[in-house]
């Protein structure tokens, strides 16, 4: 009797389903094992922690929910929860995501790092996109962007005359002007096969993309010139967040905002190992001399104020942006 008794219990607690979570956060972005993948894990790790369940995360990378446009659109309409990308992609929804890309921006990693965690500047760029169905909640050094071409750039002159994906801002495409390089806007999963059809000469991006996507397999060579920042922000979904109850729709959010310090160290910790990981599978890194910097330099200074000239708001925020960068 009491074996029946035992397997009947046994019986019912298999039969028995766990209890599901109230709410489904898919994370998406189109890359992977980077500052983003890290974004989305710890994420995870704090939102289901936090929410004693009730909310389910689950991690989608490399694309896996659809193209960057898609995943913005999907973000806007409620089908995707959470979406991290680059700010250039997003300059179509406000053309102040795309000052980011502005040449010199900043001095460096560390540098860009202070500027975006600046309490009233971070507060202005996590608000970007809020009226488009974005909710910022995290924003964050992505890796210096590098170039990457079949035939190497090694020098000013050998940006002449190639066709370079770039993330579409007009910061990008007036920069590429002025180097004598054409620029090609591009999705991720299409440069490797675009570079090995001849679509596009090269691309710029960061190391990490270099290194997880296999570009060794293409070419030994990135010129590092420090000229820019990616910058990435972690946005959810105000569709989404309007259908949490208020305690949570609050700790989604201060999540985020949390995180970022945390994302600034992590972002050049990791920036530092595909740097490392690079040059141990063979590949080199071009630095470009003092005085082929300096003419860089002098080559696109002009990029901020051409592009932000005709936009009141877009020149204001490129301005602030400027004015704290001089503070740190």
């Amino acid at each position: 009797m009491q074996l029946k008794t035992l397997a009947l219990c046994l019986s019912l607690a298999v039969a028995a389903p766990l209890q599901a979570a109230d709410f489904t956060m898919k994370i998406a972005f189109g890359t992977a094992n980077d500052i983003q993948n890290q974004w989305a894990n710890w994420y995870k790790e704090e939102v289901e922690k936090r929410s004693n369940g009730r909310i389910e995360v689950k991690i989608f990378p490399r694309a896996m929910l659809g193209t960057g446009p898609s995943m913005t659109q999907g973000t806007q309409t409620g089908t995707i929860e959470a979406y991290t990308s680059p700010t250039d992609f997003f300059a179509g929804i406000d053309p102040r995501f795309g000052v980011f890309a502005i040449p010199f921006m900043f001095k460096g990693q560390e540098h860009a790092s202070r500027v975006i965690n600046d309490p009233q500047l971070n507060k202005e760029i996590l608000a970007l996109g809020r009226d488009k169905g974005l909710r910022g909640v995290s924003v964050f050094t992505y890796s210096p962007s590098h170039y990457f071409a079949l035939k190497p750039i090694r020098t000013l002159d050998d940006f002449k005359g190639k066709k370079l994906r770039v993330n579409a801002t007009p910061a990008e495409r007036e920069r590429m002007r002025l180097l004598g390089a054409s620029a090609v806007p591009m999705d991720l999963p299409e440069v490797v096969p675009g570079i090995r059809q001849g679509t596009i000469d090269g691309t710029m991006s960061g190391t990490a993309v270099y290194v997880n996507f296999k570009f060794i397999d293409l070419g030994k060579v990135i010129t590092q010139v420090n000229d820019t920042m990616i910058v990435s922000m972690g946005f959810l979904s105000n569709v989404w967040l309007e259908k949490l109850p208020a305690d949570l729709r609050e700790m989604v959010i201060r999540v985020g905002e949390e995180m970022q310090p945390r994302l600034a160290t992590r972002a050049k910790e990791i920036e530092d190992d595909m740097i490392n990981r690079w040059k141990s599978a063979g590949g080199e890194i071009v630095q470009f001399p003092a005085p082929e910097r300096d003419r860089l330099r002098k080559a696109v200074e002009s990029v901020g104020e051409t592009v932000t000239k005709d936009n009141p708001a877009l020149n204001a925020f490129y301005r602030r942006m400027k004015a704290v960068g001089d503070k740190y």
